[in-house]
């Protein structure tokens, strides 16, 4: 995992943005980054034809702009040097996109919403566009990066994970756990007893792991086999690292396993439409 020089931070003049504002603060103090990028896109064609005659005698760019100056004053208060962009395009993730490929952004961060507000402003285009880690906060992220646990289903793709968190935990001695999700496949159940199944899958799982640990070299990680049961591998994931008491959950943008179903396009995906308890980072 290369540095993290350039953090853009996507706003939407919601309540989460307080949140989101704060987390970025945190991570610059932890990560200190050459600089951050505050960026609201303005969807003028979602106003209603009801209200076109009021806009046009206000700058709504000037407005927007100052409102988002004093809530980064308020509440980002890390060293970092910041700058506010504000853009009116019909397409949030192409332009979060754009700004990400013309400033060089290392890290994006967006809002993870309760479902009753919707998903933020992630999506699974956003997710494939971007070419740089992502990060989705939820609100009232804790401050604090004391217990990562990273997701892996022991292919080449989740390495990256590891790279991630050893990363962060330099800069805050965190300690990393590493997790993986099995299910017993269902193709053999009707044949075999799942329960003497699973001391079997088990004991390949760790197999599996400690290969996959020395061939990259993955060191001081502990070791978490858990079965996936009737939840999703996601639903799983993210119950587990709240029991564990997780600060960050990482996880890989692609993947792939026999015994898990740590997949981009199936456990990334859903694990951004999930309404999160704790921050998600994708390694990219």
């Amino acid at each position: 995992m290369k540095n993290i020089d350039k953090i853009l931070v996507a706003l939407d003049l919601t309540s989460t943005d307080t949140d989101l504002i704060r987390y970025a603060s945190f991570l610059c103090d932890t990560l200190k980054p050459d600089k951050i990028y505050f960026v609201h896109n303005i969807k003028k064609y979602e106003i209603s034809d009801l209200f076109q005659e009021q806009l046009k005698k206000l700058d709504l760019e000037t407005l927007i702009s100052e409102e988002l100056d004093e809530k980064v004053a308020a509440h980002f208060k890390a060293s970092t040097p910041t700058k506010v962009l504000i853009s009116e395009d019909p397409y949030t993730e192409s332009l979060i996109n754009y700004i990400s490929h013309k400033y060089e952004i290392d890290l994006v961060m967006v809002g993870n919403k309760s479902k009753s507000e919707g998903t933020g402003i992630v999506s699974d285009k956003l997710m494939r566009l971007l070419k740089c880690d992502i990060v989705s906060v939820p609100e009232s992220a804790r401050s604090s990066m004391k217990n990562i646990w990273g997701g892996t289903d022991f292919s080449k793709q989740s390495v990256k994970v590891f790279q991630t968190a050893s990363v962060l935990a330099n800069h805050t001695g965190a300690k990393i756990t590493a997790v993986n999700i099995y299910n017993v496949p269902v193709q053999f159940t009707p044949y075999l007893d799942k329960e003497e199944m699973v001391p079997k899958i088990e004991k390949h799982t760790r197999e599996k792991f400690e290969k996959f640990a020395k061939k990259y070299k993955i060191t001081d990680c502990e070791i978490k086999i858990i079965r996936g049961r009737d939840a999703s591998v996601a639903e799983k994931l993210t119950v587990e690292a709240q029991k564990g008491d997780a600060d960050l959950l990482v996880v890989a943008d692609k993947g792939g396993n026999v015994f898990s179903s740590l997949l981009v396009g199936s456990v990334t995906d859903e694990l951004f439409d999930l309404s999160l308890k704790i921050p998600l980072w994708v390694a990219k």
